[in-house]
């Protein structure tokens, strides 16, 4: 059996980055793991080529190749997705769909022609996939019934990526989070009981991207990393060991709960293991709306605090928040601003709330008449897919107009060096740094240009180099991946204008849909649409 994996096209969004890698000589932020996990687990004499379209051309040689194709997506990717299964039927292939977005939304990809629906998780179904090819299958739906233990998940096939072309290398040591968020699909897809791989597993996945050549920046792509402290407290303890032997090859950054904060130890190991970052769901300042969507995580300890602990121990954050709550009061986005102004938090998420399909809120707002999109093709570009509980349009004014300050250039570089400086008075353990990266002159490009935009054409110049030197002076270790931040506002000055000109011209045309139902419709008829 020849497969090719065919990974989708992303649109342009937050976590794209394209300016910023585009500057380093990459093509993409992270590879499909999830697509390289699954080549691992099929059966290992079959043929496999990966084409991943945000990084390389799909050719005609690679279609005529190929006995089956296998896809993967996340919400984001449906568009391609789709179109990538359709064209696949046109040319008679067989086809296999798997991943977060078939799994929530099966029906779309049946609609575009999918033969095999591999859903939920692939140490459970891809068995079942098999099984029923080689029993002459012509076509199947496969689904768990339980959660795998991923302890036997075996390791990625990253000898199939071209790794020069990422940014970021990806590995997974747990699935699933213990919380509640009710607008939050990781519950629903991998369950609230955090299953995490062995220690010697995932030292075994690392010694395998040590082995191929990486050297750079390792994301672990767990929803909630600290989700079961006691195992992650088990690997840190082995990864730090295997960290000196190696000469600190990599750099870690993950997803975790704001407890963290509450753990000193935790972070102490984490800082010691070399994680630079952790992305954080904050959501909101407003206590009110984290209890509405059930994240009271977020309510038990003063957030700012919580921030500032984690950045005083050496991690920087990053951070997650939402617009659109029930209940939520006017002004909801400008205090979002404001805290991210207040902790120093570079990188800020800002969303409008979206119903995920399947999801605990998709379902309350369905039963209340509520819910306007149940296809789930929706990104930070599109309007809400539900009727919320104060004016849309008051929404989406507010966020626009918080992406936009949150992603002025000055304001940003502010932040940034607050946060580095922060970070620059942590205690960090002595690091013997034995493994170094070849020199990559894109690097000194990916430099030049920063100067160049950030230190001499725009208004930044003027705290730019004073900013710099500081940090030469008082965080001299934290220079490169302080630039390397300083760099993603190329990306985010086009993005907040494509934010701000998709959200806008949805609001007008919304307007203008109510300005001409008013018109034209009677006193009952727009009291029925009203309520829709």
């Amino acid at each position: 059996m020849r497969v090719l994996l065919l990974y989708p096209l992303f649109p342009k969004s937050f976590w794209s980055f394209e300016k910023a890698i585009n500057l380093i000589g990459r093509k993409a932020f992270l590879p499909p793991l999830g697509l390289i996990t699954v080549a691992a687990i099929l059966p290992q004499e079959w043929e496999f080529r990966l084409v991943d379209r945000n990084v390389t051309e799909l050719t005609e040689a690679d279609w005529d190749w190929a006995d089956l194709v296998l896809l993967s997506a996340m919400i984001v990717q449906k568009p391609d997705l789709l179109a990538q299964i359709e064209e696949a039927k046109r040319r008679g292939k067989k086809v296999a769909v798997g991943g977060p977005f078939p799994t929530s939304v099966p029906q779309d990809c049946e609609a575009a022609g999918a033969d095999y629906l591999i859903l939920d998780e692939g140490e459970i179904t891809l068995p079942m996939f098999v099984e029923a090819i080689q029993n002459g299958a012509e076509s199947g739906k496969f689904r768990a019934t339980e959660k795998p233990d991923v302890t036997s998940t075996p390791i990625p096939r990253y000898d199939l990526l071209d790794m020069n072309a990422y940014a970021m290398m990806s590995v997974q040591f747990s699935r699933g989070c213990p919380f509640q968020c009710e607008f939050c699909d990781i519950i629903v897809l991998y369950g609230r009981k955090p299953r995490t791989k062995e220690p010697d597993q995932l030292l075994a996945e690392l010694d395998r991207l040590f082995e191929l050549g990486w050297r750079g920046t390792v994301f672990m792509v767990d929803d909630n990393f600290i989700g079961n402290k006691r195992n992650v407290k088990r690997l840190l303890a082995e990864l730090q060991p295997w960290m000196v032997e190696k000469g600190y090859p990599f750099t870690f950054n993950t997803e975790a709960s704001v407890d963290l904060a509450q753990d000193q130890e935790m972070m102490d190991a984490m800082v010691a293991c070399n994680f630079g970052s952790i992305f954080v769901g904050i959501e909101t300042p407003d206590e009110d709306s984290l209890a509405v969507t059930k994240k009271f995580q977020n309510t038990r300890d003063p957030l700012s605090e919580s921030i500032h602990k984690i950045q005083s121990s050496g991690i920087r954050v990053m951070a997650g928040f939402i617009i659109g709550f029930d209940g939520e009061k006017t002004g909801a986005g400008d205090r979002i601003v404001e805290f991210v102004e207040q902790c120093a938090i570079p990188l800020a998420v800002f969303s409008m709330l979206q119903a995920l399909p399947d999801t605990a809120l998709s379902h309350r707002l369905a039963k209340e008449g509520r819910l306007l999109d149940t296809s789930g093709d929706i990104n930070q570009t599109t309007l809400m897919n539900f009727v919320p509980t104060r004016p849309i349009e008051e929404i989406a004014a507010e966020h626009v107009r918080g992406f936009w300050n949150l992603y002025d250039p000055q304001k940003f570089l502010d932040r940034t060096y607050r946060c580095y400086r922060t970070l620059g008075q942590a205690n960090f353990p002595k690091k013997e740094r034995k493994a170094k990266k070849p020199f990559d002159w894109r690097v000194l490009k990916a430099l030049v240009s920063v100067f160049w935009y950030q230190g001499i054409v725009r208004s930044t110049r003027w705290t730019f180099w004073p900013y710099l030197f500081a940090m030469l002076r008082h965080n001299r270790g934290g220079v490169v991946s302080y630039l390397t931040i300083c760099a993603q506002i190329e990306h985010f000055l086009e993005y907040r204008q494509l934010v701000k000109d998709n959200i806008e011209t949805q609001v007008a045309a919304y307007l203008a849909q109510e300005r001409e139902l008013r018109e034209t419709s009677t006193p009952s008829e727009q009291a029925v649409s009203a309520i829709a």
